[in-house]
């Protein structure tokens, strides 16, 4: 696993994107904070840089600092979350603008194990975690369903060995700044 971390890290530092397997489905990636490669993603995937997208960070300490702040509530929830959960933050810290929504909000999964745990400590920087599909078109449950104009434009490929994700998308929840929870998908 180290070198295929290490292969991916070195694309992610010179700009490129990933396909790469998370906790959950395999995503598009690429560094959180590098504008020029999350507008790559958005030219990939054909979707509009209105929407925000979903970014991973490893630990605490990567959560604290690319999230203005974090709530109480949501190391509740990261706490006692038996499956990968995504958080809506109302304001980002640290990150590309384009990665976030145009309230400043931003969707952060914090994972604990696997691949994306591991590449994320590696890499020391959030990454974007978005769905390896075009805009409007299902999400792929497997490697084999990802289209290949997904799999033909990306930069580096991680080898599928690597894949323990339950092929369900995460979670995803809103927190409001008075503590109130809104579920979009469950």
């Amino acid at each position: 696993m180290k070198q295929e971390i290490h292969k991916t890290i070195e694309v992610l530092k010179a700009g490129g994107i990933i396909l790469y397997p998370t906790d959950t489905v395999w995503g598009i990636g690429c560094d959180a904070t590098n504008e020029k490669a999350v507008q790559k993603i958005y030219k990939l995937k054909q979707r509009s840089d209105a929407k925000s997208l979903i970014i991973i960070v490893a630990n605490d300490r990567m959560l604290n600092y690319h999230v203005k702040d974090v709530p109480e509530l949501a190391w509740d929830i990261i706490d006692i979350s038996k499956k990968p959960t995504t958080i809506i933050y109302t304001e980002g810290n640290h990150l590309a603008d384009n990665v976030m929504a145009e309230d400043n909000s931003i969707a952060i999964r914090m994972i604990k194990e696997g691949f994306a745990h591991q590449l994320a400590f590696n890499f020391r920087k959030p990454i974007v975690s978005t769905s390896a599909n075009i805009s409007e078109s299902s999400t792929p449950s497997s490697f084999n369903e990802i289209s290949n104009e997904i799999k033909n434009n990306v930069d580096f490929i991680v080898d599928v060995k690597f894949n323990t994700g339950n092929k369900k998308p995460s979670s995803l929840m809103k927190l409001g700044l008075y503590g109130e929870i809104k579920i979009l998908r469950s």
